[in-house]
């Protein structure tokens, strides 16, 4: 029964891989195989287990408390995202990235260039590198005239909002879940990653300064006066990204959970959103204009924005990634790949094993053709080793900077395909080996680093 559960997850994932050649929204693959093989473990009274890191030994347990634990534990990434998606909708609500605009002066390819890249870099740690991207290249629509140019411009924006998701606990989902099981604190994590997610973004940048296609000036776009600029923008756009960058201090100061921090900064957002749009409710009465309110609270346009989709998505890969790690499956795999893989410059790190840094940087490139959210969960439920272990740092990195290899290997190369139109082999041609050329620098600057601090 065991082998069967592994065969739906591996046709589950298959079908998540191909769900541009499926047609089929990857969240529905996502949901089934969650729910069959949960069913499949329930159905075949196969015997549950929870990992004693302590002792690096699977204890049996029951399937309520098992499935219990899994959902506890996913549920705090489904509702820190929520929050934080919630947050970005409320500035895009009064169109306060309008405000980022401001930063770009300049017709100069080069200049754009490296405007654009530190632009993604830096949001994408704040607010996500999804986001980031779609931010930037709604910009950068409003800017470039030529689809060419955006092109080039789009596949250097997707390399650094990957690189600058990488450092940050808030900047990927990747990180996040790491963040948020207690595999890495913030911290540390900014401490080994911000130089080789820095190195990752600068030097395919640089390289590509020197290309003919970053050479001269653009032509651009004359403002108008389609763009209709709230007066409160920039405050709701400082507001917002004080308010999700306030999440990793409220944890390190009261060590509750992260989406508890998420929910209390979406409150103080959400109240000066609520006051800047002259919304009014009724606390004691319910009146006529009640429903013609809510139907225009910021707040309430927020929540109806937010990505559901991706929502459904996460909860469904993983729990699924959760049945495996609860029949032991995983961390059988992993103390049988330690035995087998040499070390290749890791240090052993708990009762002699360790991963090799070959293994993970396979890991960041697989991350290019698969989905990177299925690898990272499965790597938590393979590997035991403590917290800020340096192995859950280069896990966070290649992850999260692997995907920009290609086109669909990233939610950033995914969003920025679909609002330019990009191809997939023009991407993998142009695009592709600037991000493989960075994504090893990056790797051997973590390696350096790791060494000496």
């Amino acid at each position: 029964m065991e082998s069967l559960v592994i065969i739906v997850f591996v046709l589950g994932y298959l079908a998540i891989t191909l769900e541009h050649n499926l047609k089929i929204d990857k969240l529905i693959p996502a949901l089934g195989m969650m729910a069959i093989i949960w069913a499949m473990i329930s159905l075949g009274h196969l015997p549950v287990f929870e990992v004693n890191t302590a002792e690096l030994r699977l204890e049996p347990t029951h399937l309520d408390e098992i499935l219990l634990h899994h959902l506890g534990k996913t549920a705090e990434i489904l509702v820190f995202l929520i929050g934080a998606m919630t947050i970005v909708e409320i500035i895009d609500y009064f169109n306060g990235f309008s405000a980022i605009k401001g930063f770009v002066k300049t017709n100069s390819k080069v200049r754009l260039l490296w405007i654009f890249s530190i632009l993604a870099f830096i949001l994408s740690a704040i607010i996500d590198n999804l986001t980031a991207t779609i931010v930037l290249i709604t910009i950068l629509r409003k800017i470039v005239r030529e689809r060419e140019d955006r092109l080039w411009f789009a596949g250097l924006i997707v390399i650094a909002a990957n690189a600058g998701g990488a450092w940050s606990p808030i900047g990927d989902v990747t990180t996040t879940m790491l963040w948020i099981g207690k595999k890495v604190t913030t911290l540390n994590l900014i401490k080994f990653l911000f130089i080789p997610s820095l190195l990752c973004m600068v030097i395919p940048a640089l390289i590509a300064s020197r290309l003919p296609a970053f050479k001269g000036n653009i032509e651009t776009i004359e403002d108008g006066d389609d763009e209709k600029i709230d007066k409160y923008s920039k405050i709701m756009l400082y507001l917002g990204l004080s308010a999700i960058v306030f999440v990793p201090v409220f944890k390190t100061i009261t060590h509750l959970p992260p989406y508890v921090g998420m929910m209390l900064s979406l409150a103080v957002v959400a109240i000066f959103a609520e006051i800047y749009s002259n919304t009014r409710f009724s606390l004691t009465t319910v009146d006529s204009n009640s429903d013609e309110a809510a139907h225009y609270s910021p707040v309430h346009k927020a929540l109806s924005g937010i990505e559901l989709p991706s929502i459904l998505f996460f909860l469904g890969i993983l729990m699924a990634v959760a049945g495996l790690e609860s029949l032991g499956t995983l961390f059988n795999f992993a103390n049988e790949m330690n035995a087998t893989v040499p070390m290749l410059g890791t240090e052993p790190l708990i009762a002699g094993y360790s991963v090799s840094d070959l293994v993970v940087m396979l890991m960041g490139v697989a991350s290019a053709v698969i989905d990177n959210v299925p690898l990272v969960a499965a790597s938590i439920g393979m590997f035991s080793d403590p917290v800020d272990s340096p192995l859950w740092h280069f896990i966070a990195y290649a992850a999260g900077t692997g995907g920009s290899m290609l086109i669909i290997g990233s939610a950033a190369g995914v969003v920025a395909m679909g609002m330019e139109n990009i191809n997939f082999f023009w991407y993998m041609k142009k695009i592709g080996w600037l991000a493989l050329v960075g994504f090893l620098v990056g790797s051997a600057g973590f390696m350096f680093l790791r060494s000496f601090i």
